[in-house]
Protein backbone atom coordinates (compact mmCIF):
# COMPACT_ATOMS: atom_id res chain seq x y z
CA UNK A 1 0.00 0.00 0.00
CA UNK A 2 1.27 3.59 -1.15
CA UNK A 3 0.61 6.81 1.42
CA UNK A 4 -2.17 8.65 0.98
CA UNK A 5 -3.64 11.94 2.19
CA UNK A 6 -7.18 12.99 3.11
CA UNK A 7 -7.87 16.72 3.09
CA UNK A 8 -10.70 19.17 3.52
CA UNK A 9 -12.01 22.13 2.16
CA UNK A 10 -11.17 23.80 5.76
CA UNK A 11 -7.59 23.05 6.09
CA UNK A 12 -7.86 19.38 8.34
CA UNK A 13 -5.84 16.57 6.86
CA UNK A 14 -5.96 12.81 8.04
CA UNK A 15 -2.75 11.00 6.60
CA UNK A 16 -3.17 7.01 5.83
CA UNK A 17 -2.59 4.34 3.26
CA UNK A 18 -4.42 4.00 0.06
CA UNK A 19 -6.09 0.39 -1.07
CA UNK A 20 -8.26 -0.40 -3.99
CA UNK A 21 -7.37 2.08 -6.91
CA UNK A 22 -4.38 4.86 -6.61
CA UNK A 23 -4.41 8.93 -7.72
CA UNK A 24 -6.69 11.51 -6.71
CA UNK A 25 -10.80 11.91 -6.15
CA UNK A 26 -12.87 14.34 -5.06
CA UNK A 27 -16.40 14.61 -3.34
CA UNK A 28 -18.27 15.84 -0.44
CA UNK A 29 -17.77 13.67 2.70
CA UNK A 30 -19.71 12.41 5.26
CA UNK A 31 -19.90 9.44 7.86
CA UNK A 32 -21.77 6.73 8.29
CA UNK A 33 -21.98 4.27 11.93
CA UNK A 34 -23.43 1.57 10.50
CA UNK A 35 -21.43 -1.77 11.97
CA UNK A 36 -21.75 -3.87 9.07
CA UNK A 37 -23.25 -3.57 5.49
CA UNK A 38 -20.15 -1.90 3.76
CA UNK A 39 -20.83 -3.23 0.38
CA UNK A 40 -24.77 -2.07 0.81
CA UNK A 41 -23.63 1.73 1.44
CA UNK A 42 -20.70 1.51 -1.08
CA UNK A 43 -23.24 0.68 -4.14
CA UNK A 44 -25.99 2.57 -2.47
CA UNK A 45 -26.86 5.40 -5.21
CA UNK A 46 -27.99 7.97 -2.69
CA UNK A 47 -23.90 8.25 -2.04
CA UNK A 48 -23.19 9.42 -5.66
CA UNK A 49 -20.78 11.93 -5.90
CA UNK A 50 -19.87 11.20 -2.10
CA UNK A 51 -16.40 10.19 0.05
CA UNK A 52 -17.81 7.91 2.97
CA UNK A 53 -16.45 7.63 5.95
CA UNK A 54 -17.18 4.46 8.03
CA UNK A 55 -16.94 4.72 12.04
CA UNK A 56 -16.73 1.25 12.60
CA UNK A 57 -12.93 0.58 12.99
CA UNK A 58 -12.93 -2.49 10.81
CA UNK A 59 -14.24 -3.00 7.04
CA UNK A 60 -13.74 -5.60 4.94
CA UNK A 61 -13.91 -8.34 7.20
CA UNK A 62 -17.02 -10.88 5.39
CA UNK A 63 -15.88 -9.42 1.84
CA UNK A 64 -17.69 -8.76 -1.51
CA UNK A 65 -20.33 -11.14 -2.85
CA UNK A 66 -22.69 -10.86 -5.72
CA UNK A 67 -26.24 -10.93 -4.26
CA UNK A 68 -25.63 -7.98 -1.51
CA UNK A 69 -25.09 -4.97 -3.71
CA UNK A 70 -27.82 -2.38 -4.16
CA UNK A 71 -27.03 -1.62 -7.77
CA UNK A 72 -25.13 -2.93 -10.17
CA UNK A 73 -21.85 -0.55 -9.11
CA UNK A 74 -20.34 0.94 -6.44
CA UNK A 75 -21.12 4.73 -6.48
CA UNK A 76 -18.76 6.46 -4.19
CA UNK A 77 -16.52 8.41 -4.77
CA UNK A 78 -14.07 6.62 -1.81
CA UNK A 79 -13.97 5.28 1.19
CA UNK A 80 -12.80 6.24 4.90
CA UNK A 81 -12.09 3.59 7.71
CA UNK A 82 -9.80 2.96 10.49
CA UNK A 83 -8.19 -0.91 9.28
CA UNK A 84 -9.12 -2.58 6.35
CA UNK A 85 -9.24 -6.37 6.44
CA UNK A 86 -6.67 -7.95 3.75
CA UNK A 87 -8.16 -11.50 4.26
CA UNK A 88 -12.42 -11.65 4.87
CA UNK A 89 -13.71 -14.52 6.29
CA UNK A 90 -16.68 -15.97 5.35
CA UNK A 91 -18.62 -18.62 3.03
CA UNK A 92 -20.42 -16.40 0.68
CA UNK A 93 -17.42 -13.86 -0.27
CA UNK A 94 -16.17 -13.53 -3.47
CA UNK A 95 -13.37 -11.03 -3.67
CA UNK A 96 -12.00 -8.83 -1.13
CA UNK A 97 -12.84 -5.09 -0.83
CA UNK A 98 -9.44 -3.91 -1.94
CA UNK A 99 -9.65 -5.80 -5.03
CA UNK A 100 -13.52 -4.32 -5.62
CA UNK A 101 -12.31 -1.05 -5.38
CA UNK A 102 -9.17 -1.88 -7.53
CA UNK A 103 -11.77 -3.13 -10.09
CA UNK A 104 -13.70 -0.60 -10.02
CA UNK A 105 -11.25 2.27 -9.84
CA UNK A 106 -12.32 3.48 -6.42
CA UNK A 107 -9.95 5.19 -3.96
CA UNK A 108 -10.03 4.41 -0.61
CA UNK A 109 -7.78 5.58 2.53
CA UNK A 110 -7.27 3.17 6.21
CA UNK A 111 -5.09 4.38 9.07
CA UNK A 112 -7.75 7.44 9.37
CA UNK A 113 -8.75 8.31 12.88
CA UNK A 114 -12.45 8.07 11.63
CA UNK A 115 -13.97 9.32 15.66
CA UNK A 116 -11.92 12.13 15.15
CA UNK A 117 -12.97 12.68 11.72
CA UNK A 118 -16.98 12.01 12.34
CA UNK A 119 -16.75 14.09 15.13
CA UNK A 120 -15.27 17.14 12.82
CA UNK A 121 -17.75 16.57 10.26
CA UNK A 122 -20.77 16.79 13.04
CA UNK A 123 -19.22 19.78 14.65
CA UNK A 124 -18.51 21.42 11.30
CA UNK A 125 -20.92 19.85 9.22
CA UNK A 126 -20.59 17.83 5.48
CA UNK A 127 -17.82 19.38 3.28
CA UNK A 128 -15.70 18.69 -0.26
CA UNK A 129 -12.85 16.50 0.67
CA UNK A 130 -10.32 14.52 -1.63
CA UNK A 131 -8.17 11.60 -1.09
CA UNK A 132 -4.91 11.56 -2.77
CA UNK A 133 -1.90 9.27 -2.84
CA UNK A 134 -0.15 11.99 -5.16
CA UNK A 135 -0.87 15.03 -4.18
CA UNK A 136 1.13 17.22 -1.37
CA UNK A 137 -0.80 18.14 1.35
CA UNK A 138 -0.76 21.87 0.59
CA UNK A 139 -2.26 20.50 -3.37
CA UNK A 140 -4.70 18.37 -1.64
CA UNK A 141 -6.22 21.08 0.63
CA UNK A 142 -6.15 23.08 -2.50
CA UNK A 143 -7.53 20.36 -5.08
CA UNK A 144 -10.46 19.99 -1.98
CA UNK A 145 -11.65 23.74 -2.54
CA UNK A 146 -11.62 23.93 -6.09
CA UNK A 147 -13.26 20.35 -6.43
CA UNK A 148 -17.19 21.18 -7.29
CA UNK A 149 -19.99 21.33 -4.90
CA UNK A 150 -22.85 18.84 -3.91
CA UNK A 151 -25.34 22.03 -4.65
CA UNK A 152 -26.37 22.06 -8.29
CA UNK A 153 -25.04 18.66 -9.61
CA UNK A 154 -27.81 16.62 -10.74
CA UNK A 155 -26.76 13.27 -9.29
CA UNK A 156 -30.10 11.62 -9.76
CA UNK A 157 -30.15 12.24 -13.37
CA UNK A 158 -25.98 10.26 -13.29
CA UNK A 159 -28.25 7.42 -11.19
CA UNK A 160 -31.72 7.03 -13.04
CA UNK A 161 -32.32 4.52 -15.76
CA UNK A 162 -32.45 5.58 -19.30
CA UNK A 163 -34.67 3.17 -20.21
CA UNK A 164 -37.62 1.63 -18.65
CA UNK A 165 -37.73 -2.14 -17.19
CA UNK A 166 -39.85 -4.78 -15.51
CA UNK A 167 -37.69 -5.46 -12.10
CA UNK A 168 -36.90 -9.42 -12.55
CA UNK A 169 -34.85 -9.69 -9.89
CA UNK A 170 -33.88 -13.21 -8.43
CA UNK A 171 -36.73 -15.87 -8.31
CA UNK A 172 -35.83 -16.69 -5.18
CA UNK A 173 -34.53 -14.80 -1.90
CA UNK A 174 -32.11 -15.10 -0.28
CA UNK A 175 -31.98 -15.07 3.58
CA UNK A 176 -30.77 -16.35 7.04
CA UNK A 177 -32.52 -20.13 7.88
CA UNK A 178 -35.13 -20.31 10.99
CA UNK A 179 -34.68 -22.56 13.26
CA UNK A 180 -38.60 -22.05 14.07
CA UNK A 181 -39.56 -22.58 10.71
CA UNK A 182 -37.23 -25.56 9.54
CA UNK A 183 -36.10 -23.39 6.57
CA UNK A 184 -33.37 -26.30 5.03
CA UNK A 185 -31.90 -23.74 2.54
CA UNK A 186 -30.84 -20.41 2.59
CA UNK A 187 -33.27 -19.42 -0.10
CA UNK A 188 -36.95 -18.56 0.07
CA UNK A 189 -39.80 -18.26 -2.98
CA UNK A 190 -41.47 -14.99 -3.75
CA UNK A 191 -45.33 -14.85 -3.95
CA UNK A 192 -47.38 -14.59 -6.60
CA UNK A 193 -47.66 -11.16 -7.80
CA UNK A 194 -51.07 -9.77 -6.65
CA UNK A 195 -50.29 -5.48 -8.18
CA UNK A 196 -48.61 -4.21 -10.55
CA UNK A 197 -47.05 -0.65 -9.53
CA UNK A 198 -45.01 1.50 -11.57
CA UNK A 199 -41.42 2.90 -9.57
CA UNK A 200 -39.72 6.43 -10.36
CA UNK A 201 -35.98 5.42 -10.05
CA UNK A 202 -34.57 9.05 -8.07
CA UNK A 203 -31.71 6.32 -7.22
CA UNK A 204 -33.69 2.81 -6.41
CA UNK A 205 -31.62 0.23 -4.10
CA UNK A 206 -32.26 -3.02 -5.17
CA UNK A 207 -33.62 -4.12 -2.03
CA UNK A 208 -36.23 -2.02 -2.32
CA UNK A 209 -37.51 -3.74 -5.45
CA UNK A 210 -36.55 -6.97 -3.78
CA UNK A 211 -39.28 -5.90 -0.69
CA UNK A 212 -41.68 -4.58 -3.29
CA UNK A 213 -41.29 -8.02 -5.34
CA UNK A 214 -41.25 -10.07 -2.01
CA UNK A 215 -44.86 -8.11 -0.91
CA UNK A 216 -46.60 -9.15 -4.29
CA UNK A 217 -45.80 -6.41 -6.71
CA UNK A 218 -44.77 -6.80 -10.58
CA UNK A 219 -42.58 -3.40 -10.49
CA UNK A 220 -41.67 -1.60 -13.67
CA UNK A 221 -39.00 0.93 -13.35
CA UNK A 222 -39.37 4.50 -15.27
CA UNK A 223 -36.36 7.12 -15.27
CA UNK A 224 -36.97 10.09 -12.98
CA UNK A 225 -37.85 12.48 -15.76
CA UNK A 226 -40.73 10.31 -17.00
CA UNK A 227 -44.16 12.39 -17.12
CA UNK A 228 -46.85 11.47 -14.61
CA UNK A 229 -49.58 11.24 -17.72
CA UNK A 230 -47.20 8.43 -19.53
CA UNK A 231 -47.21 6.45 -16.26
CA UNK A 232 -50.70 6.91 -15.36
CA UNK A 233 -51.65 5.98 -19.34
CA UNK A 234 -49.96 2.58 -17.85
CA UNK A 235 -53.15 1.99 -15.06
CA UNK A 236 -51.11 0.67 -12.31
CA UNK A 237 -52.14 -0.12 -8.87
CA UNK A 238 -49.69 2.93 -7.37
CA UNK A 239 -47.08 4.67 -8.39
CA UNK A 240 -43.80 4.33 -6.01
CA UNK A 241 -41.12 7.33 -5.79
CA UNK A 242 -37.93 6.05 -4.68
CA UNK A 243 -34.86 8.41 -2.20
CA UNK A 244 -31.65 9.04 -4.28
CA UNK A 245 -28.74 11.30 -4.19
CA UNK A 246 -28.80 15.34 -3.28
Amino acid sequence: MTNAILALEDGRTFHGRAFGHSGTTSGEICFNTSMTGYQEIITDPSYRGQIVTMTYPLQGNYGINTDDSESASPHVRGFVIGELCETPSSWRSQQSLADYFKEHQIIGIEDIDTRALTKHLRDKGAMRAVISSELSEEDAIKAANEAPPMEGSDFVKEVSTEEPYLWEGESRLWTIPSVTTKQETNYIDLPPVKYRIVAYDFGIKYNILRSLRQSGFKVEVVNSRTPASEVLAKNPDGVFLSNGPG
